[in-house]
């Protein structure tokens, strides 16, 4: 019966990296019902996806199927869709859609970790109104459906201003995955002080990618090291094993390694528009990515030894209890209790 009581906590994952995320949160939010589900989308976008045709998002294909594994792997309690019971809160890690059936509910947003570059399209879903999703991830925390926008740095709090989300919502707690990175430091990965070529699903997701030039800019920048190129999960792996088969042939190609660990070994990461350059960056490493390096280093998630995912707890256990009109006018100097009180959160 005290389970039947408690109040409903609504995860609404997407990608590998955000739902393993939204799932260390939950850890720390044991007095509540936690539910998960797949991202899901409503009307038009509902029904493309439906008929596969939104397979390179994370409303299908293989986001959606490895959320689902990894659902099934910790035991989480699915509600797809979160059709099945009222909420008191929704914890999501996208805003490019917000689901019809959490509008108007307590809700906290958790970056999920780089956003896209302000391009053309960027500016035209502001100027005109359009979806947000058409921009990506640029246009994360644009929507203001949210009462906190939980970021991982101060850098990253002065972007998203500066882009227009609300300051009195933002709190920079740090982002799980990212903000202990020195523990990947201890791993079994076979490879020691070798060059690290992260690829990308941009062909996969609609957008322009010339990887033969990506992969011998790589072998240029190996300059007679060892090359490792770890594929993107989303990609088509047949596809670019052929294509460094052919360009980088004494190049090793990883498909399923973690690749924190792989990064934590390496001496060189080349990325794109990847999260993961902040785990290099985060260890020291020399980077390469699509961004100026300088400008990546002012947006590094804070490092606070893993403790992103409480204190984000800390602050859903707020908003859960206290009125969601308390939390529409709150200030900067939001006050967090328990282990965290001599670390304020910003």
């Amino acid at each position: 019966e005290g389970q039947v009581n408690k109040k409903k906590i609504l995860f609404i994952g997407g990608s590998l990296n955000q739902t393993s995320m939204l799932y260390e949160v939950s850890k720390h939010l044991p007095n509540y019902n936690h539910y998960f589900t797949p991202f899901y989308a409503d009307g038009i976008l509902d029904w493309a996806a439906s008929k596969g045709w939104l397979d390179f998002t994370s409303l299908g294909g293989q986001h959606k199927k490895l959320t689902e594994d990894f659902l099934e792997k910790h035991n989480c309690k699915i509600d797809y869709k979160g059709m099945e019971h009222y909420y008191d809160l929704a914890i999501i890690s996208s805003d490019l859609i917000v689901q019809n059936n959490i509008r108007g509910k307590k809700i906290i947003l958790i970056q999920e970790g780089m956003t896209d570059p302000e391009n053309l399209m960027y500016y035209l879903v502001k100027l005109f109104r359009l979806p947000r999703y058409l921009a990506s991830t640029s246009t994360t925390g644009l929507s203001d459906a949210y009462d906190i926008f939980c970021v991982a740095s101060e850098g990253y709090k002065e972007l998203f201003m500066r882009k227009g989300v609300k300051p009195h919502k933002i709190r920079v707690t740090g982002i799980p995955n990212f903000d202990n990175v020195q523990k990947y430091c201890s791993n079994n990965f076979p490879h020691k002080n070798f060059v690290l070529a992260a690829t990308s699903d941009a062909r996969e997701t609609l957008k322009y990618e010339n990887r033969k030039r990506t992969i011998l800019n790589a072998v240029k920048l190996a300059n007679g090291k060892q090359l490792i190129f770890k594929l993107h999960p989303n990609e088509n792996i047949d596809r670019a094993k052929k294509e460094i088969s052919k360009y980088a042939p004494e190049a090793l190609v990883y498909t399923n390694h973690d690749i924190k660990e792989m990064i934590a070994n390496c001496d060189i990461l080349i990325t794109q528009y990847s999260s993961v350059v902040y785990i290099g960056l985060a260890l020291g490493k020399e980077v390469y990515s699509n961004f100026p390096t300088e400008q990546l280093k002012a947006l590094t998630p804070i490092q606070n030894n893993g403790t992103s995912a409480q204190r984000i707890a800390l602050l859903a256990e707020e908003l859960i209890e206290k009125p969601k009109e308390s939390f529409e006018k709150v200030n900067e100097g939001f006050r967090i209790k328990g282990i965290l009180k001599t670390q304020p959160l910003n």
